[in-house]
């Protein structure tokens, strides 16, 4: 593919650029109606200051700004003006983010004005020469710079190579670990999915979903703007809102959690939703059950898809055909699946193994880390998603397990290493363990296990408390308990799947 992916979406706008691309029903500050275009002109005029900045083609951009119009198109800008685009979840505490720009290096930080001063500190300390605040009402330092931008530039030509965005995931060694994701990848991605699902420039996204993490910018986002479809667009998932938004639009997307909401009250039946062409969900399993609560209340069925950070996504239920619950469908046009065993050897169709995907949605490494991108790969360039999957005799994807002891809380991905190494530095403890346990509402929750050292004392509320000034709160154990020891194989791994059945029922 020659053309950047700027250029794509920007050939894929209607006909009719004056049709509204974006609204913000109620916002009380800045534009709320957004065109076709009204987002490329505004593209072109933050990509002009990333320049005026001095910002090369190749640099990074970083954001943690809560959901706005306005960072949507700073994605766009950096799109169009070959600048590396690199989201931070809005939840990160300052460590976090610490941590990310020091790794990325960024030429440019955009903050929320809340939290400026402590980016602020980052930034000085990590050397970032440009830093601006946005928040959601479009005020911040950022709005008035671009106010004084008169010049647009024109998009800078990138091949399907070029990286365009870095996108963070936390791993089994706890540090956080940069996916490349290049024009190509998106690219190839979104129109996949834009075919897949049937979009068109007759849709109306329902847009609830954060913007930080790729299934709101990249699978949402992308299919509406591949497509000409409007989006309307929504800080968070509010349920009664969405429920007073519902007949507008004609897609929706979200997370399990979405739809357990959606379904805990009978305002939400068959007749509010008889117009609606499609509902999909990712970013954790759906449970069965909600799949079928669904339909029975409905009459839709839920299409389940699956990805990851480092592909995007890899497959989808039939748009036309059965979608059955329990299975993450086929895979997508143009990408392969198999099944290994232990080996690396394929497996035969029902039995289980680990799951690799091989692509042009596949990612090109990670950031800065030449060998842990070369040993995640097998021969022949399947990615190692570290997912246990089974492929059934008609070809639907079961996920049956996370190889990476990977925890899904509410869509967000909790990596227990993370969370131990912090437990473990407590003064206090001698050791602990994070295991996940099924949560009526997020789907699954962490729990930590603990193990104080001889003499010491240190109660749960006091544990979560200092675990909430380090990381974000979606990764903070929902509940803590004290053991006198961990159990352990012959071998003396940590047995957590012992752990997981003991407390089972401690976020029921």
């Amino acid at each position: 593919m020659s053309l950047s992916l700027y250029t794509l979406i920007e050939s894929s706008f209607p006909d009719d650029r004056t049709r509204l691309a974006l609204e913000v029903p109620g916002r009380t500050h800045g534009p709320r109606d957004w065109s076709f275009d009204r987002l490329s002109a505004y593209a072109a005029r933050y990509a002009a200051l990333f320049a005026q900045l001095g910002l090369k083609p190749g640099d990074r951009i970083a954001l943690q700004v809560e959901k706005s119009p306005e960072a949507l198109v700073i994605y766009l800008a950096c799109l169009r003006g070959g600048f590396v685009f690199l989201p931070m979840n809005t939840a990160y505490r300052v460590e976090e983010v610490d941590y990310l720009v020091g790794d990325a290096e960024p030429a440019l930080i955009v903050c929320d004005p809340a939290v400026e001063t402590a980016i602020a500190d980052i930034a000085a300390r990590r050397g970032v020469p440009h830093l601006l605040t946005l928040d959601a009402d479009a005020h911040g330092s950022f709005i008035d710079a671009v106010a004084t931008v008169a010049d647009a530039v024109r998009p800078a030509t990138c091949g399907a190579e070029d990286l365009a965005v870095i996108l963070y995931t936390s791993g089994t060694t706890g540090k956080p670990k940069g996916a490349m994701l290049t024009h190509g990848n998106l690219a190839a991605n979104g129109l996949a999915l834009r075919d897949a699902w049937r979009f068109t420039d007759a849709d109306v996204l329902l847009h609830a979903l954060p913007i930080f993490h790729a299934h709101g910018l990249f699978v949402a986002c992308h299919c509406a703007l591949l497509s000409g479809a409007k989006m309307i667009w929504r800080q968070k998932f509010d349920r009664a809102d969405v429920i007073a938004l519902l007949p507008r639009a004609t897609t929706f997307m979200g997370v399990p959690t979405f739809y357990t909401r959606l379904l805990a009250g009978d305002d939400f039946n068959a007749s509010l939703v008889g117009h609606m062409r499609l509902f999909t969900s990712g970013s954790a399993p759906l449970l069965a059950e909600t799949f079928e609560a669904f339909r029975a209340r409905t009459g839709h069925a839920i299409l389940e898809r699956y990805g990851m950070t480092e592909t995007g996504m890899n497959t989808s239920n039939p748009y036309d055909g059965e979608r059955r619950a329990g299975t993450v469908g086929f895979p997508l046009p143009d990408v392969e699946l198999r099944v290994t065993d232990e080996e690396g050897l394929p497996r035969a169709s029902g039995e289980i193994g680990g799951l690799e995907v091989r692509g042009p949605n596949v990612f090109s490494g990670y950031w800065r880390m030449p060998e842990k991108s070369a040993a995640e790969f097998a021969e022949g360039g399947w990615f190692r998603t570290g997912d246990i999957a089974m492929i059934d005799a008609d070809g639907y994807v079961h996920l049956v397990g996370r190889a990476k002891d990977l925890i899904i809380s509410g869509g967000f991905n909790v990596y227990p290493k993370e969370i131990e190494e912090l437990v473990d530095d407590m003064a206090e403890v001698l050791e602990s363990a994070i295991v996940g346990v099924p949560h009526s509402d997020f789907g699954e929750a962490s729990v930590a296990v603990v193990v104080l050292r001889e003499g010491a004392a240190l109660d749960e509320a006091a544990l979560i408390a200092r675990l909430r000034e380090k990381i974000a709160n979606y990764k903070v154990p929902k509940r803590a308990f004290f053991v006198e020891s961990l159990p352990r194989n012959t071998m003396g791994k940590v047995q957590k799947n012992l752990l997981r059945e003991d407390y089972k029922t401690a976020c029921a």
